[in-house]
């Protein structure tokens, strides 16, 4: 049982205008410092994994993986040492466990998960070491052929830069949550060469069901310097080179790809319940930390014995089956490719390892696609004359769903291919695999939607304030200044008035800026009487406008640590109007509040409101209002099942999932609960004859 909670009603005003040029001016410079940052992370990453490779399984197993073709297309090669490839995998696990568990144990598993735990429970705090321990501990799980991906450790180094700069420039937790999400996608979008993807990626891998669109600006100028710098280094052709010559022909091709997108949902399910199922396991698992992640190498050198394509990222493979060398592979080993990297993506991640699960769970769908296409390519009418449209469509079926980033994951493997003509069906397949993933997915940090975030709380917790304009709280101004007065005339004004700021207007009664007592402090007194108020005022002060929301006032006074702040008339009229102050939106709320709390307590007296869920074991669950036979001191006012309000009735039938919201009088909540949480009967005494559902 909780406290009724309703999201903020559609076209509510943002707290940032993310089209304003002051929003741009001030997240250009940072936006830029990420990317450059993100760039040159990606670069430094890749050149320890490419070291990493060659001297753990270069020179101890005799083996290299092979690459894709935008990494130099190296071949499949056999293992020249099969017997060492168990140990060298698990030295790298021991390795990585004692780096990580030494200097950072938060680099543990997979960074972009941890990234968006930082953004939505730690203010957007990221240690600075962290992502350096994750680099190394990384490059080392790669380079012994651990199953991971490069992503991960790459968007921890620009999202703990982000966390780094809101630290240095003195960023509100809002601005620094914002500043670590741009570094996910900079980094993200860098080092697979796929700046667009990147930049979505960022508004959306933070929330099941919803985007962060306040990042979507400044991620779309990082990760275009990251991927510019990177580039510089790594070349700008796609990963998997040029595959522009496939598109979709024939429309019976659509059932063919609605079937993928179909098995890429349910193995993206399969993806994430064995990553965390293994996980879970090894954390009951009563060894030393730093011994799991051995474990777990050891057990992928073996699978990598029988199946090589599982080790380190798979990008190489994933290069092959998109041509003809994927009839060359043994059909057993194309069937059970997806499970065997599911296997060993948990095993060297999930046991907690280092290392990103993005690229495996590209590398998964891949294999799927090219597992259908291999069954069908001789039996099915109009299937493309070769694997790569499958394999790239299922890339973005499978992972797109699992993450809840159908968009950026569509974006990024057509960035990644170089083909475009490919989204279509595509789309039809990333849907089917996203719904019937529902709420699954292989980031545990995810929440939601941003009603569900506790940095959005404010805004989407309280709908009576979302329903108040701040023209309701402005109060009086105390105090301004004219914009040509003399330092001299300002202290003396501040003086008679006790005040440590002033707003600044023209002589049109424009607000240009605000002079408080700490700027004026920065100037010798003997130079105020010939130093001008604009000269030293902040000029790009914190405002709010008259139409703006009370919960939008509250965040940027919260934010910014203000104890006022100015009203103009709109976002694009800076006329001053007053200024509100913490105290006035109480007083406007409350004022607010008991006016409608009077208006319920007429209702019935003593009442409260109560919002739940109908659990599935429930006496409520399947069951009609008039069957349940509430007594006349419960009154349900609205049924709320898949997006949807229904009106009650007494016919209204009840199902698993619904949130009921109630008005309730008297103390006996417990009742509540047991008739929509639990799997109890009522007692005699709570199922009175009289039902008080609406007609």
């Amino acid at each position: 049982m909780r406290a009724l909670s309703l999201p903020l009603p559609a076209g509510a005003p943002l707290d940032r205008a993310i089209e304003t040029t002051r929003y741009l001016r001030r997240w250009v410079g940072i936006a830029v410092l990420i990317g450059v940052v993100a760039g040159i992370g990606a670069i430094v990453f890749m050149e320890a994994i490419h070291l990493a490779t060659l001297v753990f399984l270069g020179y101890g197993a005799r083996y290299l993986p092979p690459a894709p073709a935008g990494e130099g297309a190296v071949g499949v090669m056999p293992i020249g040492r099969p017997w060492a490839l168990p140990f060298i995998t698990g030295l790298g696990g021991l390795l990585s466990g004692l780096i990580v568990f030494r200097f950072a144990p938060e680099a543990e598993g997979h960074g972009t998960d941890a990234a968006i735990a930082a953004i939505h429970h730690h203010r957007g705090q990221i240690r600075a070491r962290v992502p350096l321990v994750k680099v190394i501990a990384s490059a080392i799980t790669i380079g012994a052929g651990g199953s991971a991906g490069r992503e991960g450790p790459t968007a921890q180094i620009s999202a703990g830069f982000g966390s780094l700069l809101g630290d240095l420039l003195h960023l509100p937790d809002a601005d620094r949550r914002i500043a670590v999400a741009v570094g996910i996608g900079a980094g993200i979008g860098a080092i697979f060469r796929a700046p667009l993807g990147g930049a979505v990626l960022a508004a959306e891998i933070l929330y099941l069901h919803d985007l962060e669109v306040e990042a979507l600006i400044p991620s779309l100028i990082a990760s275009i310097v990251g991927y510019s710098i990177f580039g510089a280094v790594n070349g700008f052709q796609p990963i998997f080179g040029d595959q522009t010559r496939f598109g979709y022909t024939q429309p019976v091709q659509l059932v063919y790809y609605a079937i993928l997108g179909i098995v890429c949902g349910l193995v993206g399910i399969l993806y994430a319940r064995c990553f965390y199922g293994t996980s879970r396991l090894f954390q009951r698992l009563h060894l030393p930390r730093t011994i799991k992640p051995a474990l777990g190498g050891l057990a992928v050198g073996a699978l990598g014995l029988v199946m090589p394509p599982v080790l380190s990222t798979g990008y190489g493979w994933v290069q092959i089956v998109m041509g003809p060398g994927l009839l060359a592979l043994p059909l057993w080993i194309v069937l059970l490719l997806p499970f065997a990297k599911i296997l060993a993506t948990s095993l060297s991640i999930g046991s907690s390892g280092s290392g990103g699960i993005f690229g495996p769970g590209m590398v998964i769908g891949a294999a799927v696609g090219a597992s259908l296409w291999r069954l069908g390519y001789s039996i099915l009418p109009g299937l493309p004359a070769e694997p790569a449209p499958f394999v790239i469509v299922g890339m973005m079926a499978l992972f797109g769903g699992i993450a809840h980033a159908p968009l950026a994951v569509m974006l990024m493997v057509a960035e990644m291919t170089g083909n475009l003509s490919l989204l279509a069906p595509a789309m039809l397949a990333v849907g089917l695999a996203y719904l019937i993933v529902g709420d699954a997915t292989i980031y545990a940090s995810q929440l939601g939607t941003r009603a569900d975030a506790p940095s959005h709380r404010a805004r989407w917790r309280f709908p009576l304030l979302a329903s108040l304009t701040v023209a309701e709280a402005v109060a009086p101004l105390p105090l301004t200044l004219p914009a040509g007065a003399t330092l001299s005339e300002a202290n003396a004004l501040l003086v008679e008035h006790g005040a440590e700021a002033a707003v600044v207007i023209d002589d049109d009664h424009q607000l240009v800026g605000i002079l408080s007592r700490a700027a004026l402090a920065r100037v010798a007194p003997t130079q105020w009487a010939t130093t001008s108020v604009r000269a030293v005022m902040d000029p790009q002060p914190t405002v709010v406008s008259a139409s703006q929301t009370l919960d939008v006032a509250l965040e940027a006074l919260a934010a910014h640590g203000a104890r006022w702040l100015p009203v103009v008339a709109g976002l694009h009229d800076r006329r001053l109007i007053g200024i509100v102050t913490a105290a006035d939106l109480v007083r406007t709320y409350r004022a607010a509040l008991n006016t409608a709390v009077r208006g319920v307590s007429g209702l019935i007296g003593g009442a409260a409101l109560h919002d739940t869920r109908v659990a599935a074991g429930s006496v409520a669950a399947g069951r009609s209002l008039a069957e349940l036979r509430l007594t006349p001191d419960l009154l349900v006012l609205a049924v709320y099942r898949d997006g949807e309000v229904l009106i009650p009735t007494a016919t209204t039938r009840l199902q698993p999932g619904d949130r009921v919201t109630l008005l309730r009088r008297g103390p006996d909540a417990e009742r509540l609960r047991q008739l929509f949480e639990e799997n109890v009967r009522p007692s005699p005494s709570d199922a009175a004859p009289t039902a008080s559902s609406p007609e």
